[in-house]
């Protein structure tokens, strides 16, 4: 057993991972093997009773699944076992191996999903931030992504109800007892029992982390595991604030999916922009890796691959820019540089570099002279793209004309707002009209740009604020 069991009478409540449970009954304990697919359910069946060596059996695989001594008898520890809090959903385990189940697969990789409410027992930001965890434990070791939209259809569904809802069949039973459960796909909904005391970061009440990160297991089509440590094990196990993937889970899911490609999705909430350009009608896109994504004050657009956008461009670019004054787009990466307007690539190009670069760190436009920038190491050029130009006299010390801003930027972009920018790591600094450095600044790209949380207390990773979207993956 999981937690500490203090004997306490047949059917009186014993402590299981710091909450009381009581052991079922002898009918009870029949019901669940019925329940939880462990036994034919009677209506299924020519007959309505059960034989005593089908209830052994039965009685026999729960107590193998849950690693319980094994004697098929209903003895006082499976009762026990019996009584603890679980998901809804039946265990199906194949008697015959350990192996993960697969219960169904998602036709796509790069899901979406929508919080229809929140648990009454939690900030919602707390709330939201064990939920984008629970989907980034799947998206660090498969190829997937989630992004999260507040309105209209999504393809994964999360809300809290009781015992009875318009939107489920399944109604719950209070506290202590089914937790949640989930349609497997590609149906999309994950549902928990609202009555429950939902925490996060205590060994009180039900983590919803980890909840969550189960229910969205069978979401994405994983069925129960039989081994109890598992995520996607049937009972709840308690709070785990190191919690990390079990490997049969891992295997499950990227038997589904396949395993996370290095760079194949990237996560706004962490590491390093290859690029920021404010584009074509007032957009503005951040780079990195093969993806880019749209960028507004309140919210993020999708992940999209760069070739999607615009055809025949690499990823992993050096630098971007958008120039209001020639409506072109350039692309830089290593010593060759792409023209594009909107997103159609001009004739001629890609053409190599020539004076500047290569492996350019950063490009922006400066509309007070509607002239380009382009950054490399504690160096720039003022380019005019309309004009023979004269770079004898480049580069020159990034720090003569933007003052305050660190060498070797990531990204740099003039903005919607008349201010300057530059990123590099994890940070950003805002320049005024006289291009210095605001007071206050660096501040944290992932939580003024990207809309992310810092990690919420026991969890590994971050997660979006209360704005409209956040593509997840790492």
């Amino acid at each position: 057993m999981k937690g500490e069991l203090l004997w306490l009478g047949c059917l009186l409540p014993i402590m299981v991972a710091g909450r009381s449970v009581k052991p079922v009954d002898q009918e009870e304990a029949l019901d669940y093997l019925i329940k939880y697919g462990y036994l034919q359910k009677p209506l299924e069946r020519m007959t309505d009773g059960f034989g005593p060596e089908e209830v052994t059996e039965a009685v026999r695989s729960f107590q193998e699944a849950s690693e319980l001594p094994v004697s098929g008898q209903l003895d006082w520890v499976t009762r026990a076992r019996m009584g603890e809090p679980r998901c809804g959903l039946e265990d199906p385990f194949n008697q015959k191996t350990q192996k993960y189940l697969l219960l169904g697969r998602w036709r796509k990789r790069h899901l979406t999903f929508r919080i229809l409410n929140w648990p009454s027992t939690l900030p919602i930001h707390t709330a939201k931030a064990a939920i984008h965890t629970a989907f980034r434990y799947w998206s660090r070791v498969a190829s997937l992504s989630f992004r999260e939209v507040q309105a209209g259809w999504a393809d994964i569904r999360l809300s809290f109800h009781g015992r009875h809802s318009p939107h489920c069949s399944r109604g719950f039973d209070g506290p202590g007892k089914v937790l949640a459960h989930a349609d497997i796909p590609e149906s999309g909904s994950v549902h928990f029992d609202e009555s429950e005391t939902w925490t996060e970061g205590t060994k009180m009440g039900v983590n919803l982390r980890i909840i969550a990160a189960h229910e969205l297991g069978h979401a994405l089509g994983l069925g129960h595991s039989r081994y109890p440590q598992a995520l996607m094990a049937p009972v709840y196990s308690g709070f785990r604030p190191h919690f990390q993937l079990h490997p049969d889970d891992v295997a499950g899911i990227q038997a589904l999916y396949g395993p996370r490609l290095p760079g194949a999705v990237p996560d706004p909430c962490s590491g390093e922009l290859d690029a920021m350009m404010l584009g074509p009608h007032g957009k503005t896109y951040a780079f990195k890796g093969d993806y880019v994504w749209t960028v507004t004050g309140s919210r993020l657009g999708p992940l999209f691959h760069v070739a999607t956008l615009w055809k025949g461009l690499p990823g992993n670019l050096d630098a971007a820019v958008y120039s209001p004054r020639t409506k072109w787009i350039h692309f830089f990466k290593g010593n060759m540089i792409w023209r594009y307007m909107g997103f159609k690539l001009v004739p001629g190009f890609p053409k190599r570099l020539s004076h500047v670069g290569p492996n350019l760190d950063a490009a922006l436009y400066w509309p007070l002279n509607q002239k380009v920038f382009l950054f490399k190491g504690s160096g720039y050029w003022q380019w005019d793209e309309l004009a023979v130009n004269d770079f004898s006299r480049y580069p020159k010390p990034i720090g003569k004309l933007f003052t305050g801003v660190p060498d070797k930027p990531s990204a740099a972009l003039s903005w919607q707002d008349g201010k300057v920018y530059f990123f590099k790591g994890k940070k950003y600094w805002r320049l005024n009209q006289q291009l210095r450095v605001e007071k206050g600044f660096p501040k944290d790209t992932s939580q003024n740009w990207m809309h992310c949380l810092p990690p919420a207390t026991g969890t590994t990773a971050s997660a979006t604020s209360s704005t409209p979207r956040t593509e997840l993956s790492t």
